[in-house]
């Protein structure tokens, strides 16, 4: 009876150290070699964000479709290529603001993705 008391309070003690261990920050994967906004951000947009009703041509700003994403973003101050990590779209995809985009919640690739190129100097490539 003795080593089952001593094996249970082991065991309670050994749940509380592994569901006390959380992060509270995602870590970004590295992303090497140039990021182009043509081959590399216009899909992610195409695949999470300017869809109808959202930042579509006629939708929410900015307009992220393929024809007026670079302007609506350069234009409309959402790019900050002196400090990347403070540009609106960045800071909107890491779930900083109001909302996470896309609204699924911050995806880790995305985000490194438009961080890389935003540091790269946000080319219209």
């Amino acid at each position: 009876m003795k080593y089952l008391n001593q094996k249970l309070l082991v065991g309670i003690i050994a749940a509380f150290i592994v569901g006390g261990c959380y992060y509270d920050t995602v870590l970004e994967p590295e992303v090497s070699g140039q990021v182009s906004f043509s081959g590399d951000i216009i899909p992610i947009f195409n695949t999470s964000c300017n869809s109808v009703g959202c930042h579509s041509t006629g939708g929410v700003r900015p307009d992220l479709s393929p024809a007026n994403a670079y302007n609506a973003l350069i234009n409309g101050g959402y790019i900050s290529t002196s400090a990347p990590e403070s540009s609106e779209l960045y800071r909107w995809m890491r779930g900083e603001r109001a909302l996470p985009m896309p609204l699924s919640g911050p995806n880790a690739n995305y985000n490194a993705t438009v961080l890389a190129w935003i540091k790269q100097g946000a080319l219209n490539n």
